[in-house]
Formats: C-alpha cells, structure tokens, sequence
C-alpha cells in the first residue's frame, strides 16, 4: 500500500483504574483471546500496510512483550516491519512523549525515512474492523488535506467524551470540539486519520517550534479552517475501551453472535500472538451458557454471560455471571461473583461473594496465596 502506519500506544487513562496500573491500555484483553492492538495491527495488515510504528511509553512492557514478533500480524518480509519506539534520551531531548504529536516528533526519522506518500495514524485503545485502502480512496478523491474516520454514536451525552465533529453536505468538517461541555452532534472522531506524510512532517515541525505537543488541538482544530479536513463515516462496530464501562461493555458484546461473527467470522481476520495452551477442560458438574472460554482453562462450575481469559481455574460450585476473568485467576470452591472484572493472576478465596450492579462492574485484584501440590 502507499502508506505507512502509526499506532499510538503511550498514552496513561486513569479511567481504567486499577487495570492500567500495570499495562498499556493498547494490551488491555480483549474477547477472550486478543489484545487491543490487535484490532489496529490487523487492520494495517488486512490493508497491505507493510510499515508500521507503534510508539510506547506508558507501562510499555507487556506490550512490548505482545510484540516481541512482528510474525502474527505478517509484518516485515523483505521490505517494511513492525516498529515499536519508545522515548530515547539523546542530546537534543531529555523528554518523555509530552503528548501525541511530541511523540511523531521524537520519531520523526521513521517518517523521514520512508517513502511512501501517505501516513495512516490509529490509536491503540479501539476495537473496530477497517479497510484503511477505502479511506485513503476517499480522501484522494476529495482531495483532502487530512481525513478523520468519525462514527455517529447515537447518543449526544456519550459524545461529550469524545471529539465532537460538524460536517457540512460534502463530508467536510467544519467544526471540531475535543471533549464539549455540551453538544447536539453524535458524530464523534475516532482517532483514526489519513494525512500526506510531507504534509505530516510540516505540521509536526510546526508543533514543536511553537512548543505544541498534542496532535488533535495543536494539528487537527487548529487548521480545520485553513486545511481541507474530511469525514469518513465508519458505519460498522466501533468502540473505545477509555473507561471500565466501555471495557466490560466491550468484552460483553463478543458474546453477541453477530458480533462474534464480524470479527471472526467474516473476511478479514482479526491475528494475534498465539498462546500454545491446550483446550480449555470442561470436568462434570460444570455448566457454561453464553460466554466465551479461552484456551488452558478448567471449568468445575458454572459459568453464564462471561469472558473467561487463559489458563483460569473456576473451583466446583461456584457460580460466575455477567463477569470478566483475566489471565492465570484461580478462583477456589464456592466462589459466587456477578457483575465483576477479575485481574489478572488473581486468587479468590473459596466461599467469597460479591454481587455487583451491572452499571457498575467491581475491578477484584485478590493476591491470596495459591496452594499448590
């Protein structure tokens, strides 16, 4: 393809809470099996971008690690790869990434660099399907500057948290509000942009010499009225995991079958870096309903309306509804939880309950000593 990819995947949330104090929000679990910048990375690849840079910072090392090769997305043959930089102390700069467009600047050599004509920016924190080629037709055929990837939500108080876009009747953006206090418009940015590299470059340089770091209030609302910048309207499933109820919410919809069926289903597929674990083991007495089982699981009790990650170890009687289990959980015998997201390598104590509302999921980080034999 003629583009180049970046992944921005610095960023700290704390709106995730306890779930981001040990990971980037770009390796939050997803469905079961993935990681959130799968959705990215894959898309890049499913569009024939062949060069792509992921910039880290924030809790960088698991993601590094989801990285460690770049063969699951089938990047870097002969030509390109998968890039991940992180900020370099160097003696023009002894800063961390200040904000997304000090982060392009800090790797400004990969743009310099490359030869293709178009860059293709993403963030790493959404889970969605996209043929990026579509959009760069798009933004061609408009003759556009910039091209935003916007999604109509449906629900103006959830656009407050987002980049509440105006398009006139060619799809050009004549109004861009980063988080409003209010607004009439369900149109929102997604984070996804189609630009000129050149003309990324120039814009970057811009930034920084006027000591600008953010790319959407120092790039994007800056120049909507002096820039060309267009609109193109994603209309299938989109959505941001900025926040725990946008996460669970998220993982509870792949138990939706035209869901599931989008993103595993349908043409192209969503990769990810395999775990070689054997079947999840389903022993009697077990009964699961509606949820979504990963590979090296044992299953003894119930389970109903739930994501259950790698290698978790559900004890006999016990029930578990509406929930989310991270990796490597063992939960003890007579465990009842309801509406819960349970971290990673956790350990449950037998006979604990806890019943949550389900507008408001409890985040359970439990280190109990694990018994073993």
């Amino acid at each position: 393809m003629r583009a180049i990819g970046i992944i921005l995947a610095g960023g700290n949330n704390s709106k995730m809470r306890e779930l981001s104090k040990k990971r980037a929000i770009g390796a939050m679990p997803i469905a079961g099996s993935y990681r959130a910048i799968d959705f990215s990375l894959s898309n890049m690849s499913n569009s024939h971008i062949q060069k792509v840079a992921v910039l880290t910072q924030y809790n960088a090392w698991s993601l590094n690690e989801h990285l460690s090769s770049s063969k699951w997305w089938d990047f870097g043959r002969k030509q390109g790869g998968l890039f991940v930089f992180t900020p370099s102390i160097t003696s023009d700069n002894g800063f961390w990434y200040r904000g997304t467009a000090d982060a392009i600047a800090q790797n400004m050599a990969f743009l310099k660099k490359s030869h293709e004509p178009y860059a293709i920016i993403a963030s790493a924190d959404a889970v969605y399907k996209l043929d990026y080629n579509k959009v760069l037709e798009r933004h061609v055929e408009t003759g556009a500057d910039i091209t935003i990837v916007c999604k109509d939500i449906g629900s103006t108080e959830k656009a407050l948290a987002y980049g509440v876009v105006t398009t006139d009747s060619n799809g050009r953006i004549v109004d861009f509000v980063e988080k409003p206090g209010e607004t009439t418009s369900s149109k929102i940015s997604t984070g996804i942009y189609v630009i000129r590299r050149r003309l990324l470059i120039q814009l970057i340089e811009q930034c920084m010499a006027e000591d600008n770091y953010d790319f959407v209030n120092d790039i994007i609302i800056r120049n909507k009225d002096t820039k060309r910048i267009y609109a193109y309207n994603l209309d299938s499933y989109w959505q941001n995991i900025s926040n725990i109820d946008n996460y669970y919410s998220c993982n509870m919809d792949f138990l939706k079958p035209d869901v599931r069926d989008f993103f595993f289903k349908q043409y192209p597929d969503v990769y990810s870096k395999v775990a070689d674990l054997p079947p999840a083991k389903y022993n009697p007495g077990s009964k699961v309903r509606n949820s979504l089982i990963s590979s090296g699981c044992i299953i003894n009790g119930e389970v109903d309306g739930s994501v259950v990650f790698h290698q978790a170890y559900i004890g006999n009687n016990c029930v578990i509804k509406n929930s989310i289990i991270l990796n490597d959980v063992y939960i003890g015998d007579n465990v009842h939880l309801e509406n819960c997201i349970v971290e990673s390598h956790g350990t449950i104590k037998p006979n604990t309950e806890i019943i949550n509302h389900e507008s408001e999921p409890k985040i359970i980080i439990e280190r109990n000593f694990r018994y073993g034999l």
